[in-house]
């Protein structure tokens, strides 16, 4: 089973992947808000929730990794680059996660932020942040860097076939998915555009500071789980 889904608020997309034969699943990007919603899935098909992976420590929302993980007895993994010392797996790129007989392959991605990081399933790619559809990551916190991010791109997930499906953590405009060789044929960031070009559109953005960074990004590398229920746990 596949699925994706979608958080209004914070336009985030999250995803559940399982392998039928065990009934193990895993969730991507998951979102506090939907707590419940995922639970209610995952037990009306009779799924072990295995992981739930973070493609970054998340500044627009508040993951739900550290409840489902109290909830369903989970184990959340991150960038071991993330912060995120509650995490149960710290990541590193070349890792390899099994879910039954499917594998999900780890890269490193970084440059939206210095821990992202992409999730390979079969011919998906769980981009995060790093490379949207017609877009990217903003560069300009939580150790972004814009050279970073165009070589992440350029060399980790171009470099992927041509038919690879992209599955972005964000978007905005009511798209859910491209590929590769739509974002390089298209991607107005990144399209034919060189280092220097993309350097200077993404110093040239001016986006203003996201309203729940303050808030989301301590949250997040607490796995979404106040730092005082974890004493009390």
């Amino acid at each position: 089973m596949f699925k994706q889904l979608y958080d209004e608020a914070s336009s985030t997309l999250t995803y559940l992947i399982s392998d039928d034969d065990t009934k193990e699943a895993l969730l991507i990007d998951p979102v506090i808000s939907h707590l419940d919603e995922y639970i209610a899935m995952l037990e009306a098909n009779d799924y072990k929730l295995k992981y739930t992976l973070e493609t970054h420590v998340h500044a627009d929302h508040i993951t739900a990794s550290g409840l489902l993980r109290e909830r369903l007895q989970t184990e959340t993994a991150v960038s071991q680059l993330c912060g995120a010392s509650t995490a149960d797996i710290q990541l590193n790129d070349g890792d390899v996660l099994l879910l039954g007989k499917q594998k999900i392959n780890v890269l490193a991605t970084p440059g939206h932020t210095a821990g992202s990081l992409s999730f390979l399933w079969n011919d998906r790619l769980f981009s995060g942040d790093a490379l949207l559809i017609n877009g990217c990551g903003r560069t300009d916190f939580q150790g972004g860097n814009a050279v970073t991010l165009y070589n992440s791109i350029q060399n980790k997930i171009f470099s992927l076939p041509d038919e690879t499906l992209i599955y972005p953590g964000h978007d905005y405009n009511g798209r859910r998915v491209s590929s590769v060789a739509q974002e390089k044929l298209s991607n107005s960031r990144l399209a034919g555009k060189s280092l220097q070009e993309f350097v200077q559109i993404m110093n040239s953005l001016n986006l203003p500071k996201p309203s729940l960074i303050d808030i989301a990004v301590p949250a997040n590398r607490m796995c979404g789980v106040p730092e005082e229920s974890l004493v009390q746990g």
